[in-house]
Order: C-alpha cells, then sequence, then structure tokens
C-alpha cells in the first residue's frame, strides 16, 4: 500500500474514498502539516498500487489497522470512511481520535426510506465502464467534481478502482464496540444528501460521536479547506 507522509507532529491518518485518492484526495488539508504529521495511504487496487479485480473494504480494514500507530488521529472520508470504521474497531487502543466524513455505512440505517432508495441505485446496476460510472456515481452522492469529456489517466485509473470496489451497504458496522472504544468520534456531513444526512444522524446517536455539518461542496467536503479544517482542528485539540 503506498503511502505518503508530510510534516511533523501528532500524526493524522487520512483515509480517501472512492476515485480519487491518495494526497490529491486531502490537497486541501496540506496546510495542517505545519502542525501535524500527515500520513496519507492510497489504498490497494487505485494506483499507484496495482489494479485488483475486488477491492474488499474488509480486507482494507487490515490493511489501514496494521498501519496504524498508539495516539493516531484516524480521518477518513466516503467509502474510505466505513473502511476506517472496521479498521478503529480492529485496533481501538491505538487510536486518539476518529472522524469519518459521509460514510456509506448503509446498513446502518436501512430503515429510512432516502437510505433504501440510494442502495437500490447501486443495486439496479450501472455501466461498468469508467465514464459510465463517473456519470453515475458523481451525481448520485453528490460530489463535487465535473466530468471532463476527456477523461485524464488518473481520473480514469480512479474510476476503474471504485467500479471494483465491494458495495458499501454489505458492511456490517460494530457500532457496539466502536460506542465502548475509548477514543472520541467526530461524524461529519455536508448538508446536500438526504440519505447520507441519515447514515450520520445514526452513527452520531449509536457512537456517542460529535457531529458537525459543512457546507458547500457537497460529498466533497474535505475540498472546502478552512471550513473544514478549523472544524477538524478544535476537534482534535480536545481530542
Amino acid at each position: 500500500m503506498h503511502v505518503e507522509v508530510l510534516g511533523s507532529g501528532p500524526r493524522i491518518v487520512f483515509v480517501h474514498g472512492s476515485v480519487g485518492a491518495g494526497l490529491a484526495a486531502w490537497a486541501a488539508q496540506k496546510p495542517l502539516a505545519e502542525r501535524f504529521t500527515l500520513v496519507v495511504p492510497t489504498r490497494s487496487g487505485y494506483p499507484p498500487n496495482p489494479p485488483l479485480e475486488r477491492i474488499d473494504f474488509e480486507v482494507q480494514a487490515d490493511e489501514i489497522a496494521e498501519l496504524l500507530e498508539p495516539g493516531d488521529h484516524l480521518v477518513a472520508h466516503s467509502y474510505g470512511g466505513v473502511v476506517s470504521l472496521l479498521a478503529a474497531a480492529r485496533r481501538p487502543e491505538l487510536l486518539r481520535s476518529l472522524t469519518v466524513i459521509e460514510p456509506p455505512a448503509l446498513r446502518v440505517a436501512m430503515d429510512d426510506p432516502a437510505v433504501q432508495q440510494f442502495a437500490g441505485a447501486f443495486s439496479e446496476g450501472y455501466a461498468k465502464d469508467p465514464r459510465g460510472y463517473l456519470e453515475f456515481f458523481v451525481p448520485l452522492v453528490g460530489a463535487a467534481i465535473r466530468v471532463p469529456d476527456e477523461l485524464p489517466p488518473e481520473l480514469e485509473a480512479g474510476a476503474r478502482a471504485a467500479v471494483a470496489e465491494r458495495f458499501p451497504s454489505e458492511a456490517e458496522i460494530p457500532l457496539a464496540e466502536l460506542r465502548a472504544a475509548p477514543f472520541p468520534k467526530l461524524v461529519v456531513s455536508g448538508g446536500h444528501h438526504a440519505a447520507l444526512d441519515a447514515v450520520c444522524d445514526v452513527l452520531e446517536r449509536e457512537l456517542g460521536a460529535e457531529r458537525a455539518v459543512v457546507q458547500g461542496m457537497g460529498h466533497s467536503v474535505a475540498r472546502t479547506g478552512e471550513p473544514f479544517n478549523s472544524v477538524l482542528v478544535d476537534f482534535l485539540e480536545r481530542a
């Protein structure tokens, strides 16, 4: 698993979501390297790692858990949030805090009509080519990216990796174990999507987590830069 490291100070491990990967996905968090060590893995299956025919959140949870060190803050977005919820339950003794941004852990809120509709969109199928996937995925989650007429190589590779991902709705999140874990939790949403808000509301309640809403970039909450960074740093300092 490819890992990039910036800065010095307490470690924040940033785990990216689908399509966008590695440090590029967390570009707006680079200023935090003045105060923290930013540890940014690129999840397996995403370049420069070798491609995979199937990407499984359970396998990746093991990989992220192996990366953790005592006192780490774990911050994760979208699919990476599902991976990190599982990883945090595997090594709770190592974490100083956990922050997840709109994780599509749909099973925790499957009684919500918006979540049912969101999950159904995936089960109905979508084009498996990179452009077809992006044209399906971007509007579905409300990501703040534009699908260009000609896909640059990194965007095409990211879309191919996303197609290989196991549906996050299959993830069983160990809510009781995470609630009992001693580290504080923060759940962040962009306040733009009923299904993702419903999941975040359940996680807030079931994990005893703090909750924040950072609007302006839809699902791409971290891309707001300073608005998200200030919320995150405030939480990390108190943690």
